[in-house]
């Protein structure tokens, strides 16, 4: 019979010592994955929140050309009906902003491309393409050119189309991310 216990006992500390180990096992592997998920989501949310900036710059930048734009409309505008003699100076410097205004937009666009996703910088690329119409039409106007006021009011609404699919885009990618 002590042989029997012996026995018992044995197996019963045997198997309670491979259960703490199984179990120990199962703990440090649930740890690891609830650490590697924990890096994941904040890997994300730093991606999110980067690219989320990303395209508020862009989005703050075509706002300020499309602004910029409305001036230039204004001046023309006033120059049409006679109440601004100096449009060439006014164009001038109206021009001048226009090329930083750009410079910036450029460089936002560039950040987007870098934050991605592809679908976005694809966009981002197109807005900063609808530019050109206006900085063509506004050249032309400088120029005198009598059918770039027309031209350059023309070119708005593809510009706000270009932004509107950027800010789709945009949305599209922070869910996503």
């Amino acid at each position: 019979m002590a042989d029997s216990t012996f026995w018992i006992a044995a197996l019963t500390g045997g198997t309670a010592v491979l259960a703490s180990w199984v179990t120990s096992r199962g703990n440090t592997r649930a740890a690891d994955i609830q650490a590697d998920t924990a890096v994941l989501a904040q890997r994300a949310e730093r991606l999110r929140d980067s690219r989320r900036g990303a395209y508020l710059d862009l989005i703050e930048r075509a706002h300020g050309i499309g602004e910029l734009s409305w001036e230039i409309a204004a001046v023309q505008r006033a120059a049409k009906a006679g109440r601004r003699p100096a449009l060439r100076d006014e164009l001038d410097e109206l021009a001048e902003r226009e090329r930083d205004e750009y410079g910036k937009l450029r460089r936002c666009v560039r950040v987007v491309e870098l934050e991605g996703p592809a679908a976005a910088a694809a966009t981002a690329n197109a807005l900063q393409r609808a530019t050109g119409p206006f900085h063509r039409a506004l050249g032309a106007m400088r120029s005198g050119e009598p059918e770039a006021p027309q031209r350059f009011h023309d070119a708005f609404r593809p510009f706000w189309q270009a932004l509107t699919d950027f800010v789709g885009a945009a949305k599209t990618a922070l869910h996503e991310a």
